[in-house]
């Protein structure tokens, strides 16, 4: 691959998917506002919110198949049309029947687009230059993760409500499916490979065998987990606060904004540290401690602070499982590996909300909070005694 068609290729791919995130992060603001307006109760709050990764859960392998065979450009570009789809009902359908069947569809086409965009990223370098390219694509990302809370509360403060912020989504939405057009040369080609090389089967053995797949999951089952509490829950709980639209945007946003600023040094902050294996552990650490104490922060500027580390632990931790499933395996196994790593991610959100919302019901923020940040130290300890003692993972 040229250097020009690389470059051409990665910006597109990262401008892309900026759009996407920012619809992605409207949702998270504009979902529960919704979903309370409608009057729904804790736990239901939680079936809307983890209906948006049912699907994904289910078919993130399958579309790894679908991703390496024709290729990064169609199936981000189908992404993205469906993801119009998605928005399109739940402006058009009220009540919870839209609102679940829109997040269904927009948390496929997100799955898509996710999956088409890393497949492209992961095949343009290695080594630090990989690094370095993962965390200038979660850069792009976090930004849009900035501007889409702060675009969605500041709608809803200024209207009174959601109004047809929805159709707004569903407008950004295509304007990355058609950034996604420019994509070309290898990113527009697919490759012909057995379903046995991308199926159910060939990922679990990929899981039993290849201790890189192993940690690359655990990383993202820690770190989804963190991110899904977070993103579902920390709008409820600052309502509960009685914290202004526009306030809850900016502290939505926040996170993403840390994230952003930590990604680009990345292979600095690796280096740092001693290696991949001892960065993994700050970036754990920092989520657990950021998340644990979230439910005690009553006030707007110990939310911050509290969102600063969870923003600091989730801008390091899923570059890093990114990276390190890209490089232990095989081109041909690449897609269908990154739908795996996908598929644990969407059902870690899928679980979280469901079981925080419980919890909530039955012991309140705060405890909730806490035990979601014991759950991501538990996972970190599982890596530290069994999944990196690996030279090649370092």
């Amino acid at each position: 691959m040229s250097a020009d068609e690389t470059k051409r290729n990665f910006v597109s791919v990262c401008v892309s998917l900026t759009f996407c995130f920012v619809v992605y992060s409207m949702l998270l603001v504009t979902v529960p506002v919704y979903g309370l307006e409608l009057g729904a109760s804790p736990l239901m709050l939680g079936v809307v919110l983890s209906s948006q990764y049912l699907l994904p859960f289910l078919l993130a392998i399958p579309l790894g198949g679908v991703v390496t065979r024709h290729g990064g450009r169609v199936t981000l570009v189908a992404g993205a049309l469906v993801m119009v789809v998605g928005l399109v009902l739940m402006q058009v359908v009220p009540g919870f029947y839209g609102l679940i069947a829109g997040q269904l569809l927009v948390g496929l086409a997100h799955l898509q687009m996710v999956l088409s965009a890393q497949t492209v990223i992961s095949s343009l370098a290695t080594g630090p230059r990989l690094e370095g390219y993962f965390g200038w694509y979660a850069t792009w990302l976090s930004g849009g993760q900035v501007i889409g809370p702060l675009i969605a509360g500041g709608w809803i403060e200024v209207t009174g409500g959601v109004g047809n912020l929805f159709l707004v989504m569903a407008a950004i939405a295509l304007t990355g499916g058609i950034t996604g057009l420019l994509l070309t040369g290898e990113a527009n080609r697919g490759e012909w490979v057995a379903r046995s090389q991308t199926g159910f089967r060939a990922q679990a053995r990929l899981m039993r065998e290849n201790t890189g797949v192993q940690v690359s999951v655990l990383i993202t089952v820690a770190g989804m987990f963190a991110l899904g509490v977070y993103g579902s829950y920390l709008p409820v709980y600052l309502d509960s606060l009685e914290m202004s639209a526009a306030v809850i945007g900016v502290l939505v946003s926040l996170r993403a904004g840390v994230s952003m600023v930590a990604r680009p040094f990345i292979p600095r902050i690796i280096a740092s540290v001693g290696g991949r294996e001892n960065a993994t552990y700050l970036s754990l650490g920092t989520l657990s401690l950021g998340l644990g104490c979230l439910g005690f922060a009553g006030n707007a500027p110990l939310v911050a602070i509290m969102s600063v580390l969870v923003g600091l632990g989730a801008g390091l931790c899923q570059p890093l499982s990114m990276v390190v499933l890209a490089e232990n395996v095989e081109k041909t196994q690449r897609a269908g590996a990154l739908g795996m790593r996908l598929m644990a991610n969407r059902a870690i959100h899928f679980l979280a909300p469901l079981l925080f919302g419980a919890v909530l019901e039955a012991g309140g923020f705060g405890v909730s909070f806490a035990l979601s940040g014991i759950v991501v130290a538990v996972v970190a300890g599982v890596l530290y005694r069994f999944g990196m003692s690996r030279s090649d993972l370092r």
